[in-house]
C-alpha cells in the first residue's frame, strides 16, 4: 500500500497516510478540523538499483544462478581467442 502525503490549505498542517489505492482521498484536517486537505505529489520512497536484485527475488531453485553460468561459458572462448590472437601478433 502506498503512503500518501497531505497538506491542509487552511493551517498548513502536513501528514502522511498509508492507504489503499482504491481509498478515497482524505478531506478533513486532523489539526484544525476543516475539510481543506489536498493530496501532495511526492517522490517515490525507494529505488531499485544495483545489479542482480531481480535474479534472487523472482527466480527459484537452480534458475537463480543461470546468468552466472551463462557468463562463464560465454567469456571463456572470447578469452582464449583474445589470448591466441595477442600471442600471434607479438611474434
Amino acid at each position: 500500500m502506498p503512503i500518501y502525503e497531505y497538506k491542509c490549505t487552511e493551517c498548513d498542517h502536513q501528514l502522511e497516510k498509508l492507504q489503499k489505492m482504491s481509498d478515497d482521498p482524505l478531506k478533513e484536517c486532523p489539526e484544525c478540523g476543516k475539510e481543506a486537505l489536498q493530496k501532495l505529489i511526492s517522490a517515490v520512497g525507494f529505488r531499485l538499483k544495483g545489479g542482480g536484485w531481480y535474479e534472487t527475488d523472482f527466480k527459484t531453485g537452480n534458475k537463480k544462478n543461470i546468468s552466472k553460468s551463462d557468463n562463464k561459458a560465454k567469456s571463456s572462448p572470447k578469452t582464449e581467442k583474445s589470448t591466441a590472437s595477442a600471442n600471434s601478433k607479438s611474434k
